[in-house]
């Protein structure tokens, strides 16, 4: 009798105990996916927009052991093209606490570090950080702030030739600035002085929503440019297909820093690659991570550029490539 009680006692304790620790598990799985890491994605653009580029990023998380859903959290904030909802965004993020911000762009770096001076944050850039005041030096950026440049303010010019290349005839070229751009007079300046060597007449036009696009090509087209070049700018990016239409309609070849305006059937883009910049960021964003800190990771320049032509626009514009032009393009959409 007293053994089987004592086994009933036994059952009974062990199975209170199960009981009582079976609620636990959730609470420690809750607890282990709140331990994760969680990056802030704070962008100027669409998710459609960035979705190639937020490939390129991840894959560079992949490289480090890092995969989303598994052993970290993105979340997303998107501002889709309208500037101003950037520093509610940025915001947001910080009352969230996020481990890191990835902020792509001028307009996203600079509302995520007016936006916090103590979560680490990772820029891509066309632009000097310096000179818009995000870091103190290249190599020693300082504060919590890094991140990966690229060199579409440098290629600038090399784009203005290229499109001369294509146009020969052309005696003004128009080139497409937005003015809330914090660069748009370096653009500006360093076309003029790329434009004055090459003995061609620069018209700049601004457009800074949709709804100047219009106007800006019907000035292009009273002015007889005989091209247009697409400043760097996220917000053009946004618009790649509408600009490419635009420039098709009013047969006006154009060439744009990033290789969506060509996907989108714009004639020609070259600058730097999307998926090294974007890898890069990734890369950058986990040795955070880790544990580097950004104040002792010098900011990198992505090198690698593209230069991608579209046959058929180039057709439908009447355009005939130079072989040897073609020869140096890294793709060819035809």
């Amino acid at each position: 009798m007293f053994d089987i009680r004592r086994r009933d006692f036994i059952t009974l304790i062990g199975g209170a105990a199960a009981t009582c620790a079976a609620p636990a598990w959730p609470l420690a799985a809750r607890a282990q996916q709140a331990a994760m890491p969680v990056i802030g994605w704070l962008a100027a653009e669409t998710p459609e927009a960035e979705d190639f580029r937020l490939a390129a990023f991840r894959r560079g998380l992949k490289e480090a052991g890092y995969l989303e859903g598994q052993n970290l959290t993105i979340e997303y904030r998107w501002a889709e093209g309208r500037y101003n909802r950037l520093p509610s965004l940025a915001a947001d993020l910080v009352r969230r606490q996020v481990t890191v911000i990835a902020a792509p762009g001028n307009a996203a770096a600079l509302a995520a570090k007016a936006a916090t001076s103590t979560i680490p944050i990772v820029f891509q850039l066309a632009s000097d950080p310096v000179r818009l005041g995000l870091v103190a030096s290249l190599n020693r950026p300082g504060g919590n702030i890094t991140g990966i440049t690229s060199l579409n303010l440098e290629v600038g010019p090399k784009k203005l030739e290229l499109v001369h290349e294509l146009a020969p005839n052309a005696v003004l070229i128009g080139m497409l600035v937005n003015p809330n751009n914090p660069e748009a007079q370096a653009q500006s300046r360093d076309a003029q002085v790329a434009s004055r060597k090459l003995g061609v007449e620069l018209h700049i036009v601004h457009a800074a929503s949709e709804h100047d696009f219009d106007l800006v090509f019907a000035t292009l087209v009273k002015l007889r440019a005989g091209a247009l070049v697409i400043g760097p700018d996220t917000f053009f990016t946004i618009q790649s297909r509408q600009l490419g239409a635009l420039a098709l309609r009013y047969a006006v070849p154009a060439v744009a820093p990033y290789r969506e305006f060509t996907v989108a059937g714009g004639l020609m883009s070259y600058g730097t690659s999307i998926a090294d910049m974007y890898r890069l960021v990734g890369d950058f964003t986990s040795r955070i991570l880790k544990g580097e800190k950004p104040a002792d990771l010098p900011v990198q320049q992505a090198v690698k550029l593209e230069l991608i032509i579209n046959l058929k626009t180039a057709k439908a514009l009447g355009l005939d490539v130079p072989p040897t032009l073609l020869a140096r393009a890294d793709e060819v959409i035809e």
